[in-house]
This record gives C-alpha cells, structure tokens and sequence, in this order.
C-alpha cells in the first residue's frame, strides 16, 4: 500500500472502532457476549489476517500495521482488541509453520471470522514460568495424545482453534516443549468460563482441559527443541503492541476528560480554564508521550528484525505503569461522570490491571532491563 492507502485503511479502522466497538464495549463491560458477526465485520477489513501473505489471503502488512491497529482498538476496548489480535497471531502462526493441510483447514474460517483461535501457555503451575509447563504429550501412533489443562487463556471461551504449547519429555525440560495445533472442539476438549472482579467476556478469557485429546502428526506445529526459544521472540512483540494498546486507552481517556473539562463549569468557568485541573492532565500528556515514543522505538527495532527484548520490555513497563497512574487522573479530572458506562475511563482501569499482568509481569519485566540495560562487566 502506499502512504495514502495506509492512511485511508487505518481511518476505516478507527471508524469501525468508534462505530461499532466503542457503542457495544459498555455491553461488554457488564458481561455481554461479544456476537460472531462483530468478528465477521472485523475481518472484513482484513483485521484477522494483518500479516498473513496474501498468497494465503492475508494482507501482507507488516507488524507496526498490527500495533496501530491494536492501538486503536484498545481505545476503545482492550478486550475485544486482544481477542482479535490472538485470532490473527494463530492465523499468522498457522500461515508460517503448519503443513498445508492444516492451513487449508483453518486459515480460510480464521480469516473470514467464522474461527476464533487462541495460543495457550498459562498453567495452575506455571504462568511467568514458562518452562514449567504440565501439559503433556505423548506419541501415539500416528500422532500424540494431549492430557492436562490451560488456564487464563484469550479466547478460550469461543475459539475452535489452539495452538497448544505441551510438554514431550521431563517437566523442566525446556527442550522438550512443542506445539500443536489442537482442535477444541474435539472429543476430549472441556472448557470453562473465567471471570473476575470485572468482565473478562470481550477478551473471552477462559480455560480448557484436554483429556487423551488425539492430535495427528501433520498437526505438530514446532517440534520439540524449537518451541521454547520460538515463544521467547514472539513475546517481545506482544509485549511491544499490548504497550501500544495501553498508548491508546489512555488517549481515549484524556480525549474524554479534556472534552469534559471545557464543557463542565465550576465557579464561573469551565473547568479546563482552572490551572490546577490542567496540570494533572498536562503531566499525563507527557508520560504518555514518553511511553508512545519507547512503542515507536520498539516497533523499529522489531521491523527491522533486530533483538527487541530491552526495548520492548521498557515499552510494556512504562506504557502500563503510566497507563495505571494515570487513567486514575483522568477518572479523577472528570469527577463521578467518569464512572457513567458510556465513558470509556472505568473499563480502562480494570483493562490497565490485566495488561500489566500479560505477556510478562512488570517486576519480571524491571528484572529483565536490569539484566539487559548494563550487563554485568565478564
């Protein structure tokens, strides 16, 4: 696409984001489910198939394509934006390593809306700890069959495809891990709703157990000994675009408490004209600079196919901490009309809190800049 092209496609995106997400999202906050067909209009603008090839009838674009379009539809939902952007990772994923019969199978219904499909690592035992996975799999003939349980998983809820990260030799073993591709609608596949403090249903946050779950050989996805260092580099881009997401919720915020402080009066004039009430807003507009401009950095490190763990985690971390701090000054600046169900700010909050724990939690994100920053003199 060229520059203008770009430029109309991402503001059809933002037109879908503020037409469509933004008017359901409150629905979803109260634990209404999302519909399939908000899934369809997604894909109609190719949102599930960003960088598929189009040979595979993708779009072909590139990663900080898939970050702008996290970005702007995490202002206005983080879940609905998550959910979509694990059916386009399993697409993309499926459209790089799986044999054709398996893309054949799934990639066309992942594309056009009619799949959901989740990446599943999260156990009881092991969250951060990766390596410490319990799913087990076993060869069979002509095959492996799948025992154990997945918890806290985007789309697990609705998705009819996973692809499943399981243990093939001794627990620990990080050579040991693989993935398949695991229909979850199978014979075997149980799954289970997951729910919090606040609605999790436009992320479709659920679990699921596989019990003597069958898997076909062509459905090995990365054998044993590749799984592990495979899922150590894709994570620096989920940790980079789940940064940008929280770049666009708080803009959305600010966007609705800068609206409402040059609307609202107090003592003779609008609130915006109060020089104590702009401060806190100013301060956030410049973390939130400093935040989009780490995203930025990162996202060209990752286009360029350089090592963006040190980038990518400083992303994440600044972008989620000053994300939490915040929204809360926006909630605070717009006063109880902040907590009406029309205003983006509460849901965000809560959204905030779940980024900080995806993809790396912060302390083990500050762990790995420590590391990475200043490395020890050998």
């Amino acid at each position: 696409m060229t520059g203008a092209e770009l430029e109309d496609y991402l503001s059809r995106i933002r037109s879908f984001a503020r037409e469509r997400v933004t008017p359901a999202a409150a629905g979803w906050a109260q634990g209404r489910v999302v519909s399939m067909d908000m899934f369809r209009k997604a894909s109609e603008l190719g949102l599930t198939g960003l960088e598929v090839t189009v040979k595979l009838g993708g779009s072909g674009l590139g990663y900080a394509m898939k970050a702008k379009v996290c970005e702007t539809l995490a202002a206005a939902d983080f879940g609905f934006a998550m959910s979509l952007v694990n059916t386009h990772n399993v697409a993309l994923k499926l459209s790089q390593c799986a044999s054709d019969a398996v893309q054949k199978r799934y990639i066309p219904g992942l594309l056009n809306g009619e799949l959901s499909g989740c990446t599943a690592l999260t156990e009881h035992s092991s969250g951060s700890d990766f390596g410490a996975i319990s799913m087990r799999a076993v060869r069979s003939e002509g095959g492996w069959t799948l025992n154990g349980e997945k918890i806290w998983i985007t789309n697990a809820r609705h998705a009819s495809v996973a692809i499943v990260y399981a243990q093939c030799g001794d627990i620990g073993a990080r050579d040991g891990i693989a993935a398949f591709v695991v229909d979850l609608n199978a014979e075997g596949s149980v799954r289970r709703s997951r729910d919090a403090g606040f609605s999790l249903t436009s992320a479709g946050i659920g679990d699921f157990s596989l019990s003597d779950v069958f898997v076909p050989d062509d459905h090995l996805l990365l054998a044993p000994g590749t799984a592990f260092k495979s899922i150590l580099t894709e994570i620096n881009g989920a940790r980079t675009y789940v940064a940008a997401m929280c770049c666009g919720m708080l803009d959305a915020a600010l966007d609705e408490a800068s609206s409402y402080g040059q609307a609202r009066r107090s003592f003779g004039k609008s609130l915006a004209e109060h020089q104590g009430w702009r401060f806190a807003l100013a301060q956030a507009e410049v973390d939130l600079a400093a935040s989009c401009a780490l995203v930025t950095a990162a996202i060209a490190q990752i286009e360029g196919g350089s090592d963006a763990q040190l980038l990518s985690a400083q992303a994440k971390i600044h972008a989620v901490q000053t994300c939490q701090r915040h929204l809360a000054t926006a909630l605070h600046a717009m006063g109880a009309e902040g907590l009406r169900q029309e205003h983006c700010v509460t849901r965000h909050i809560g959204a905030a809190q779940i980024a900080a724990l995806v993809d790396g939690t912060t302390e083990m994100l500050l762990e790995r800049v420590a590391k990475l920053a200043r490395p020890a003199s050998q």
